[in-house]
């Protein structure tokens, strides 16, 4: 029995996301800088405390796509909500060491929960809902409005950085708080999804992380996609280094790049979207992919001495950076839904945020390491890398579904059902 027409609180959706991300833009730059104001906690303890606490989430995937499966996405993105909002409550009042590695690592499971549930809530919703957007346009525009909440959230948090009182930064902790238990509320409260309950033996591969470890192709899509959400976390970790170092320009430069970045990606999102999906999303992640490769030569060439024509080698290398994400994030993510079998969706995906959890424990290290060779080493490296993905990705098309490869092709789980799932229930 089909699912079309079961979803409900599409623009509810959408307007969570915003408000949980506007929650992430509030406290994403301060995550150290916070707790060095508010606590005696040594720097060099702090950051070991923060670090211990993102390690142990690396198993939350795992049961968090179990869950998926087994109970629908939304609630278990809305317990990651509800987790982050008490975390960022226990931040206004923590003291010592144990309190910031609780209160850390409670935001830290819930962001990882959020991460490994939320593209299958999306998935879900799409395959439910009445309209004509697909998957991919559905993720472009939650792509869109999560990076509206997070400009929103920064540029809040600058004027936070600016004031510098305790009890300001006790603020953004209750706000953040605030927002990431409004979202929960609105998810739990007006978006329905249909409930996923494939009939046993639909799919060979559902079998869970056992399938899943069997299957070649979807395993190879995350390693390639480590070097596409690298390339995503390169921007904002290495351009304060390239305009103090490289540039040796101003400070403003670095936000208004970063802030032109947020603007393009939120207002081009849905539009890009829409227009991408009529070509195979293989083809759309190539293109992204030599976007990538491009916007890394462009930086390779940036130096002093032309401050001027650096802006400008700045400003070009991140429109094309811009470009690039705009057609990899709902491409990628179009591709490794469609590409999992109905039944495992919510483990497939959850697996495949291990690429973004991979790409950032590397890139600190990828460009520090190269940085010091040369200022132009990283960026080169980083090209040659995305171009080399091409090929992979051009091999990859022939062992996926060819369903998965077009977003009108999209195979969607069987739904013998008409009840709905929600946080609620």
């Amino acid at each position: 029995m089909s699912g079309r027409g079961l979803s409900r609180g599409g623009a509810v959706l959408v307007a969570a996301l915003t408000v949980d991300s506007i929650g992430n833009g509030l406290f994403l730059p301060l995550s150290l800088v916070y707790f060095r104001e508010l606590t005696e906690v040594p720097l060099a303890l702090l950051g070991v405390l923060l670090s211990v606490a993102n390690v142990v989430t690396l198993p939350v995937p795992l049961w968090a796509g179990t869950l998926a499966d087994r109970f629908g996405a939304l609630p278990v993105v809305v317990g990651s909500q509800l987790l982050q909002a008490v975390g960022f409550l226990a931040y206004a009042w923590v003291q010592g060491p144990v309190g910031v590695l609780a209160s850390a690592t409670l935001v830290a499971v819930g962001v990882r929960f959020f991460w490994s549930a939320v593209f299958t809530a999306v998935a879900d919703y799409a395959d439910g809902s009445a309209g004509s957007w697909t998957r991919d346009t559905w993720y472009a525009v939650s792509n869109g409005a999560r990076t509206a909440g997070l400009a929103v959230g920064g540029l809040v948090t600058g004027f936070v950085v600016a004031d510098g009182r305790e009890a300001t930064y006790r603020g953004v902790a209750y706000a953040a708080a605030a927002c990431f238990a409004l979202a929960a509320a609105l998810l739990a409260g007006f978006v329905r999804t249909p409930a996923t309950r494939p009939a046993p033996g639909a799919d060979r591969r559902a079998d869970g992380y056992g399938g899943l470890l069997r299957d070649r192709p979807f395993l190879a899509l995350i390693a390639l996609n480590t070097t596409y959400a690298m390339s995503n976390i390169m921007l904002g970790l290495a351009l304060p280094t390239v305009v103090l170092d490289d540039v040796r320009g101003p400070a403003w430069l670095t936000s208004a790049i970063l802030a032109g970045n947020a603007l393009t990606v939120a207002v081009l999102s849905a539009p890009v979207g829409i227009r991408a999906q009529r070509h195979r999303r293989t083809r759309t992640i190539v293109l992204a992919a030599v976007l990538y490769t491009t916007w890394g030569l462009v930086f390779a060439t940036v130096g002093p001495g032309r401050p001027v024509l650096a802006a400008a080698l700045l400003v070009a290398g991140a429109l094309l950076f811009s470009a690039a994400e705009l057609l990899h994030a709902p491409a990628s993510a179009g591709l490794a839904a469609a590409a999992a079998p109905p039944a495992s969706r919510g483990r497939y995906l959850a697996a495949f945020q291990y690429s973004f959890t991979i790409a950032s424990m590397i890139a600190p290290a990828f460009f520090a390491t190269l940085y010091e060779v040369g200022t132009a080493v990283p960026w080169l490296a980083l090209a040659g890398v995305n171009a080399a993905s091409i090929l992979g990705i051009l091999a990859l098309e022939r062992a996926l579904p060819a369903t998965a490869l077009r977003a009108g092709a999209d195979p969607v789980a069987p739904r013998p059902t008409t009840t709905v799932t929600s946080d609620a229930h």
